[in-house]
């Protein structure tokens, strides 16, 4: 998220001479995506982040892919999905391609060792469950509606206030963003953005660890599970300032655009990385023209994949969807809203659906973890009922 943070305590210029109240350096760490080129932030650590004591067996979390081309509407119940008490063990990966993975988790227990994607920014919907995301920049309290995003490279725990959590979750490997028409050159949020500054959880009561031991990071990379451990907390950290950090953004936080008649999905958007959208469906005004139809109307999926994440509410377009279910709607293919539905929306004045919409701009395919939640038959869910 574009705009200037500082916490804790950091010298006036960057790369200079700061030591801490013993007479010792603190040590000073550049961190940020693309290269020098991105965002990023300044990081002033207790000890260096580099002394790593042990290094365990990696272990492959790669998916395993069932479907590698598919031209078929799909769906599937993601609340059957089995809980497990282990964060990492429960994340399960649905969907895959080149630029993003999609999945779901059904973690039971806190984290008590920390976790590191190096691969990819991780967008986390919290759809069941309360806690708090830690991490060196701070801690964000996070509920039911909220988006945690987390950019590659930041070790953070998750401490559950509950047994019972339903994640979705996005691992992108480009950067996920703000979609680039609601911002100025500047990069603040505009007017007519559907949600601004104010609406951003930063990161709040940052703790400084100076405890010196033994410290299990599990790190993901290229599909791979690395537990390293280190001689020094990750958290040990005085200040920081920049641009680079994990937020909070809750889903109940953005603004619905409406319109006289029908508006294109691009006004729900969300979030963006390189080759997807994220949008956020929320409860909203329908249409005031007079002889509006406030259903969608029937769309083709030329240019992308969409995927549907239901979270809560009536869904007006579709029949017979339940929380936690997941529809593809794949390139290729027309679709629109179900038998009876275009018909039951005229005259309605309003919506109180809840859900998650990310459309890839290159095919997915298909794991056989979504396969074990694959509702049967559903690409005929359009036939007219008698």
């Amino acid at each position: 998220m574009p705009f200037y943070q500082k916490h804790g305590t950091i010298p006036k210029k960057r790369h200079v001479v700061s030591r801490q109240s013993n007479g010792n350096l603190f040590h000073e760490e550049l961190v940020g995506t693309e290269g020098f080129a991105g965002m990023s932030s300044l990081v002033y650590h207790l000890n260096p982040p580099t002394m790593v004591k042990e290094m365990g067996e990696a272990y492959s979390v790669k998916p395993k892919i069932a479907i590698t081309e598919n031209l078929k509407c799909l769906s599937f119940s993601g609340f059957e999905l089995k809980p497990e008490a282990d964060y990492i063990k429960s994340r399960k990966t649905l969907f895959v391609n080149n630029d993003m993975h999609i999945g779901l988790a059904a973690p039971t227990t806190s984290t008590p060792y920390f976790f590191k994607n190096a691969d990819a920014d991780e967008m986390i919907f919290v759809h069941v469950g309360t806690g708090t995301l830690k991490t060196m920049y701070g801690n964000i309290d996070f509920e039911y509606g909220d988006y945690l995003i987390i950019p590659r490279g930041t070790v953070y725990q998750i401490n559950f206030n509950t047994e019972n959590n339903r994640l979705l979750i996005v691992e992108s490997f480009s950067p996920i963003t703000t979609p680039k028409r609601y911002r100025n050159q500047f990069g603040q949020l505009l007017e007519h953005s559907p949600f601004c500054e104010r609406d951003v959880k930063t990161p709040q009561n940052m703790e400084t660890h100076k405890t010196i031991g033994e410290f299990k990071i599990n790190i993901k990379k290229q599909g791979m599970i690395y537990p390293y451990t280190y001689a020094t907390h990750p958290f040990d950290v005085a200040g920081w300032d920049g641009y680079h950090f994990p937020y909070a953004f809750s889903i109940f936080n953005f603004e619905p655009i409406t319109g006289r008649i029908h508006m294109p999905p691009t006004i729900h958007q969300n979030f963006e990385g390189n080759n997807f959208v994220i949008c956020s469906f929320v409860p909203r005004l329908y249409d005031y023209h007079p002889d509006a139809i406030p259903a969608p109307y029937h769309h083709s999926n030329i240019d992308s994949d969409e995927l549907l994440y239901y979270v809560d509410g009536d869904f007006m377009s579709r029949n017979d969807i339940q929380k936690g279910q997941i529809t593809l709607h794949p390139g290729g293919l027309p679709h629109g809203p179900h038998p009876g539905a275009i018909e039951r929306s005229i005259g309605k004045k309003e919506t109180n659906e809840l859900a998650v919409m990310i459309d890839p701009f290159k095919p997915v395919m298909i794991t056989e973890e979504a396969l074990g939640l694959e509702v049967n038959d559903y690409y005929k869910s359009w036939m007219a009922q008698k």
